[in-house]
């Protein structure tokens, strides 16, 4: 058993993730179930061989070190993967993320067209949000591909690991990896103001630092793209706000009013068909009424203003949801599970 013949049975077989997880064969993650390969339980020291195969001299004395590896991985033949390799329990395991080689377009996705026009937005805070495994990092590589198509701009990622490689096409685009090219997202992020950009994509906005030198480069007139692991508009605010100590929560809300121009909260869901998954979206767009409410942090008044937002573009997630269901995409078992709001799902 090698990890390439692994690597190509994920392929071959349309899954998200390989998990290598000592007592359990190699298990694949297709349409979000988990699914066992046809071999024999991996013993420690067989996942400790399979991980260690992948993994450079110098990759292996830092995971020893930090006993935590994230990576990017490249196999010629099969495809970009992104890695990461943990101890549990005394045992070297790793789970894996398929990334295509082919970076598909946001209609490709099934993302609503107003993802477009928040792409083009000259400058402000543009947020993808969601659950781990719910497409962000690929949300956000069409959005920075549609810009490379059509601006001619300087466009810095700072990602962890780089996952779609993106080639220059009018754009000039840096992709900076935390930890082969930078120290951390924060210091990326402050020295990037210095390199000419005018989108600068964060690949997760994790802490104090880099949300407020986030915020700080969309006020001073960058598209700044970036992601966080909330579910929805709301809870992505009130995160965004919770993260600085209270003497700081009022300036942070003037500054996400002023500069925050759309949050795209996504989730996967299986087709009916069997065939994959599809995207269900919440979309809140910076309005006026938008910002008056974060300047205020009245959030719980939002979800309110994005079902009566419908020609800016806004739409709950209960409507999306509703219109997979009618539309015969997803079954109404999976609506039911996904609805914020049963009561409203059921209205609607």
């Amino acid at each position: 058993m090698e990890m390439r013949e692994l690597l190509k049975a994920a392929i071959d077989r349309g899954a998200s993730d390989l998990h290598l997880t000592e007592g359990l064969p190699p298990t694949l993650r297709i349409n979000g179930e988990l699914v066992p390969l046809e071999y024999e339980p991996l013993t420690k020291d067989e996942t400790k061989k399979l991980v260690y195969s992948v993994l450079t001299d110098d990759q292996k004395v830092k995971f020893e070190e930090d006993l935590e590896l994230d990576l990017s991985l490249y196999i010629p033949g099969t495809s970009r993967f992104r890695m990461n390799v943990h101890m549990e329990r005394g045992n070297v395991e790793a789970a894996l993320r398929i990334v295509s080689l082919n970076i598909r377009g946001i209609d490709e996705l099934g993302l609503p067209p107003i993802v477009k026009d928040l792409a083009r937005k000259p400058n402000g805070l543009v947020l993808v949000t969601g659950p781990t495994g719910m497409g962000k990092t690929t949300t956000l590589a069409a959005m920075v591909d549609l810009i490379n198509r059509e601006k001619k701009y300087v466009i810095v990622t700072i990602e962890d690991p780089i996952e779609y490689l993106h080639q220059h096409k009018k754009s000039i685009i840096k992709q900076r990896e935390v930890g082969t090219d930078t120290r951390s997202f924060a210091n990326a992020l402050k020295h990037a103001l210095r390199q000419d950009p005018n989108v600068i994509l964060v690949g997760e906005m994790r802490d104090l630092e880099t949300i407020s030198t986030a915020v700080t480069a969309a006020e001073t007139g960058h598209l700044v793209l970036s992601t966080l692991h909330t579910p929805d508009a709301s809870q992505t605010i009130d995160r965004l706000i919770d993260v600085f100590p209270p003497h700081q929560q009022q300036q942070i809300k003037i500054q996400l009013a002023d500069c925050i121009q759309g949050i795209v909260a996504q989730q996967l869901l299986p087709r009916l068909n069997g065939k994959g998954r599809v995207v269900a979206t919440e979309i809140l767009i910076g309005t006026n009424a938008v910002r008056a409410i974060i300047r205020e942090h009245r959030t719980e008044q939002l979800p309110t203003i994005i079902q009566t937002g419908s020609q800016y573009g806004m739409k709950t997630m209960d409507k999306s949801l509703k219109e997979m269901y009618q539309s015969g995409v997803i079954s109404h078992e999976t609506a039911i599970s996904k609805a914020k709001d049963l009561t409203e799902f059921k209205n609607l």
